[in-house]
């Protein structure tokens, strides 16, 4: 990696602080079999709705119990894999169409251009949440189905995103040279194009991420995501809610989970706009 970059890198405290956050979040997650405490399946109702440590010194639940005396804590860690996995396959499909249609877009115009932005309109005029509702509700609930509504509904950014890329690179002296040369389409789209394009797709991907997990969150939340007993951050917090008043641990500590990986995400993406900026790296090439 350029030395100019990681100095942008050091020097963006939005990205560090992000990646920094993340980063424990994604070790906590891959190493959930041995940081757990219990199993997070397992039930036992004589330990219903414990107070976590830091409540009661004298509780042997870490982040409290729930209503069927499962772990909390355990069920945290496990579904924050579940959202890093689902949110990073979504935005792989999600953004594979998007970027695919926004070059073809992009480079080729005409009729085709026309076609392809009218129908990315219509699914922008579509509020995300209700077209994943019907989706679901015809395909059935369950993980593979999630993962394939959330990417076949979130490829308009990257679409709308690229094409407007395209359009700008495609008009470039490096473009028309390599078309003098005899370079084909195919070529010019990747090699020319994408690799340019490719900062920018990077900090939509990222940005991308946290929106596809809290979109996960709110369709668990309402019973058309993650099914029981697999832990899911949002059913965590439709299970909570209904016992605020006398154990506020139990949707009060998954939602900041939730909001702890979204912040850092988003910082994350935040510090990518930042880093990846030419600008900004001649600025620190040179400082």
């Amino acid at each position: 990696m350029p030395s100019a970059l990681l100095v942008s890198m050091r020097r963006t405290p939005l990205f560090v602080i992000g990646a920094a956050i993340l980063g424990v979040i994604i070790l906590a997650s891959l190493f959930a079999p041995w940081l757990a405490q219990r199993d997070p399946l397992h039930q036992s109702l004589a330990d219903r709705l414990k107070p976590p440590v830091f409540v009661d010194g004298a509780s042997e639940y870490l982040f409290g119990s729930d209503h069927l005396g499962r772990d909390i804590f355990s069920r945290i860690l496990y579904g924050i894999r579940v959202s890093l996995i689902l949110g990073v396959l979504a935005v792989f499909i999600s953004g594979l169409i998007g970027v695919s249609l926004g070059l073809i877009s992009g480079y080729y115009g005409g009729v085709l251009d026309h076609i392809i932005m009218r129908v990315t309109d219509i699914m922008l005029s579509i509020p995300v949440i209700l077209l994943a509702i019907a989706v679901i509700a015809v395909l059935g609930v369950g993980f593979t189905n999630l993962v394939l509504v959330i990417g076949f509904t979130q490829w308009m950014v990257y679409a709308r995103t690229v094409r407007g890329e395209t359009l700008s690179l495609k008009e470039k002296e490096f473009v028309e040279a390599a078309r003098a040369l005899g370079v084909g389409d195919l070529g010019i789209l990747f090699r020319c194009i994408f690799l340019n394009a490719l900062p920018t797709i990077i900090v939509v991907a990222t940005l991308n991420v946290a929106t596809v997990i809290v979109l996960e969150a709110g369709l668990s939340f309402l019973g058309l995501g993650i099914q029981p007993p697999t832990p899911s951050l949002g059913y965590m917090l439709a299970e909570g809610r209904l016992y605020l008043e006398k154990a506020w641990w139990y949707a009060t500590l998954p939602g900041l989970v939730l909001m702890l990986i979204v912040l850092a995400i988003n910082m994350m993406g935040d510090g990518l706009r930042d880093i990846l900026d030419p600008y900004r790296r001649q600025v620190y090439a040179r400082t």
